[in-house]
């Protein structure tokens, strides 16, 4: 993922809302959102290269996603990132556990953001500062650095997620996943890949022929439980490949 805009609202009727996009190599081969065979209780797509995921959901009311932080002058990681999104949703462990379990893994990853939640706390980490955090009540956003850095796209994802808050539906946030405009190269940040990588990924959507958004997902979770998410893939220059909707 490198897109997550979320409200959470615990005690509203509809505590969690999530729009988000995953930004990939088209090369990269990936399953869309599916109920997974071996862990039946787990709704997500994957990642065929590694075996993981970057959002689903589980059992219990659990809930998972992460982005990836974006900084070129540090070696990959021996592992693969998704694999924390996985192992949550497949587990039973409680999320302090598990979150003490990744702050001693950490290293093991490239840097990324992880969301963790389990219908009652929703859980923020961030490999870079090395800190899980218990999120308050609030609409939050994620992209390749921190929770809420103002970053042009996630400030425009934001106010769109919450103009959209009185009745969430999938389509309205999907709608919202598919901004394709660049930001104004006064607002670009600087993350050390130049200005015409900086300027394509400053777009909500991104449409390239070898890179962009694989996939956009919505998920609105009921105070009841019921998860209602739906996913569109997309292929190169944002080819649309398909539609997956699912209430569990």
């Amino acid at each position: 993922m490198c897109l997550i805009v979320f409200a959470w609202r615990p005690g509203h009727a509809q505590p969690l809302i999530v729009a988000a996009n995953r930004d990939e190599f088209y090369a990269r081969p990936s399953l869309p959102l599916a109920q997974w065979p071996e862990a039946p209780h787990v709704y997500a797509g994957r990642d065929q290269e590694a075996g993981g995921t970057w959002l689903g959901v589980g059992a219990n009311g659990r809930f998972a996603a992460l982005t990836n932080i974006r900084d070129p002058h540090r070696p990959p990681g021996r592992k693969s990132r998704g694999e924390l999104v996985a192992r949550f949703l497949t587990g039973e462990l409680p999320i302090d556990d598990y979150l003490a379990d990744v702050v001693a893994r950490s290293p093991e990853y490239g840097g990324f953001n992880l969301l963790v939640g389990n219908g009652n706390e929703l859980w923020h980490f961030n490999a870079r500062e090395s800190k899980a955090v218990m999120l308050a009540p609030g609409v939050y956003g994620l992209s390749n650095a921190g929770l809420d850095t103002p970053w042009p796209k996630l400030l425009k994802a934001k106010a769109a997620l919450s103009e959209v808050l009185n009745d969430p539906q999938p389509q309205a946030l999907l709608a919202l996943l598919s901004d394709p405009q660049t930001a104004p190269f006064a607002d670009l940040p600087d993350t050390g890949v130049g200005l015409a990588t900086e300027t394509l990924l400053s777009s909500v959507f991104i449409a390239s022929q070898s890179y962009g958004t694989r996939a956009s997902t919505a998920l609105i979770v009921q105070a009841d439980g019921t998860r209602h998410m739906v996913e569109r893939s997309f292929g190169p220059y944002g080819g649309h490949l398909g539609e997956v909707e699912i209430r569990v």
